[in-house]
């Protein structure tokens, strides 16, 4: 175990390159020791890094160095208006040293200073430690997340010739909102729409599901280092049960093959039985499972 010499704490509003780096390359190492998987969301961060639009008053990057070396991280993301996502890590020779409790405190800080009702502690569920200190907070369990991956070829078939896949404008923008709110229980306000015009510039592009020009769903796609992701994909409720939701899937990984992905991933509530089954019987597997636990003021 290392012993700190000169620590050092960096707090910022949005990442830098250099800062992405840093971050990025702890990741790896933290992944590749524990065997565990973390989601800083940090290709999206960068994507962002150019966003005037970002309020620099609010803090979300909190690092911690010693000797000009990154030792430790946690990284917010806020979905929606109520609540903050917080996952983050500390390297393993640094662990035991209050490095994750000072860093959490300022995160902590930064909520109270929000109009954020809620705060979601991420953590691996094969991450002993991280759970451990979730457990010390006093959050409390709320939900889990699988990611789970393509494995060879894909069992779907051939998609349906009139089910289309319409690229999102900005004018679909309150229509993305209400399927989420549908989907996900996820609340937005006009300041907080996602514009797809500008997400697709961060290297997710969004698509509105039509059938003869009726929207049926939506789904977001994206590449970042190869993988293909799958996210955001439903069905609204009067066109389930007819298998739409296959052929959406069938569309979504023709679109992402022609992107020469080396795999394709996505992500799925534990609690969401039907879309995992339709996942499994397309050859998707689990891979690993995010557990959330939350915090309220």
């Amino acid at each position: 175990m290392e012993q700190m010499k000169n620590p050092s704490i960096k707090l910022k509003g949005q990442l830098d390159q250099q800062d992405y780096e840093e971050i990025n390359g702890l990741q790896k190492y933290c992944v590749m020791e524990d065997n565990v998987t973390l989601k800083l969301e940090l290709d999206y961060k960068w994507s962002k890094a150019l966003d005037k639009n970002v309020d620099m008053n609010k803090i979300n990057e909190f690092m911690f160095y010693d000797e000009g070396t990154l030792i430790g991280y946690i990284g917010v993301c806020q979905f929606g208006r109520e609540t903050l996502e917080v996952n983050g890590m500390v390297h393993p020779e640094f662990r035991r040293m209050g490095v994750f409790n000072r860093l959490f405190s300022l995160v902590k800080d930064e909520w109270y200073k929000r109009k954020l009702t809620d705060m979601l502690l991420l953590s691996d569920n094969n991450s002993l430690p991280g759970l451990e200190f979730i457990k010390r907070t006093g959050a409390l369990y709320d939900n889990s997340e699988y990611e789970m991956y393509l494995k060879g070829e894909s069992n779907l078939g051939s998609a349906l010739n009139n089910l289309i896949l319409r690229k999102a404008i900005n004018k679909d923008a309150k229509e993305i909102a209400r399927q989420n709110t549908i989907y996900f229980q996820v609340e937005s306000v006009e300041e907080d729409l996602i514009l797809p015009e500008e997400e697709a510039k961060r290297g997710v592009d969004i698509f509105i599901v039509e059938i003869d020009n009726t929207i049926i769903g939506k789904v977001h796609l994206a590449v970042n280092d190869g993988i293909g992701g799958i996210y955001g994909l439903g069905v609204l409720p009067e066109y389930r049960r007819k298998g739409y939701g296959r052929e959406i899937l069938i569309k979504a990984i023709d679109y992402l093959n022609e992107r020469q992905v080396n795999k394709i991933m996505l992500q799925v509530a534990v609690k969401n039985k039907n879309a995992l089954d339709l996942y499994k019987s397309c050859g998707f597997v689990e891979t690993s499972k995010m557990d959330y636990y939350k915090l309220s003021k």
